[in-house]
């Protein structure tokens, strides 16, 4: 079995875009479950334990940034540089593959216009897709995790799996196919439950936004790009791990 873990960076709003984070990012990790269990989940609690002395810590990017929620340490300069020394080395250790959408909204607009999509719906609708052709090539299985939003949001994002996904399918792939591989039901889950896997995924995101709005980009960005899904023939990136919107 195959897991892909997913969270989101940028918000979906497309009547008033943010000029300073003008996209949105939904993306995460495909892990295998059996490595996940035994391997994934020890090594982040080894991680939270020697860096904080507690693993109940949720590594959270915008917690992190601001030195919050248990981050406060990272105030301290020395601590900080230890501690992206230490994560730096967890991410580029661990062994997963990226999978990511990003909407440049602005764009999006403009080329659709009042027939634009909900960037989610859409974003969740192109990584169905890709992780579906990911499992027909392992010859796997897969299910599909997702933080948690508001209770609104998540009902609309229900809606369109169901409505969307598991009677129409995708543009290239009906939903009888999709569904042959990937588990049914759409797991929603809170951040607060601590899910390694969507811890993952949270660190994942906020990187690959950055690069794509052109901002100057760090080692983790570095880690992610080395770790995207890649066509196995040529190692193409685009359209494979990493899917941009609208396309030219």
């Amino acid at each position: 079995m195959k897991l892909l873990f997913l969270d989101e960076s940028g918000d979906v709003n497309l009547n008033n875009v943010d000029h300073d984070y003008p996209v949105f990012v939904l993306g995460g990790v495909i892990v295998d479950e059996s490595y996940y269990n035994m391997k994934i989940i020890s090594a982040v609690q080894e991680f939270k334990q020697k860096m904080f002395g507690r693993t109940d810590l949720i590594l959270h990017t915008s917690d992190i940034n601001r030195n919050r929620n248990g981050f406060e340490q990272l105030i301290g300069e020395s601590f900080r540089t230890e501690f992206y020394k230490e994560l730096n080395h967890l991410m580029r250790s661990l062994e997963y593959e990226v999978l990511a959408c990003v909407i440049d909204k602005k764009k999006h607009v403009e080329k659709y216009g009042e027939n634009a999509k909900d960037p989610y719906e859409l974003s969740l609708h192109v990584l169905a897709e890709r992780f579906f052709f990911y499992l027909n090539e392992t010859r796997s299985h897969g299910r599909i995790t997702a933080e948690k939003r508001d209770q609104h949001q998540d009902g609309l994002l229900m809606d369109a799996w169901e409505n969307i996904l598991c009677k129409k399918g995708t543009y290239f792939v009906s939903g009888a196919y999709i569904f042959s591989v990937i588990e049914k039901e759409l797991i929603l889950v809170d951040k607060k439950e601590n899910i390694i896997g969507l811890q993952l995924a949270d660190l994942v995101v906020n990187p690959i936004g950055r690069n794509a709005i052109g901002k100057k980009t760090h080692e983790d960005w570095k880690i992610i790009k080395s770790k995207f899904r890649r066509n196995k023939r040529t190692g193409d990136v685009r359209g494979y791990g990493l899917i941009k919107l609208p396309k030219n």
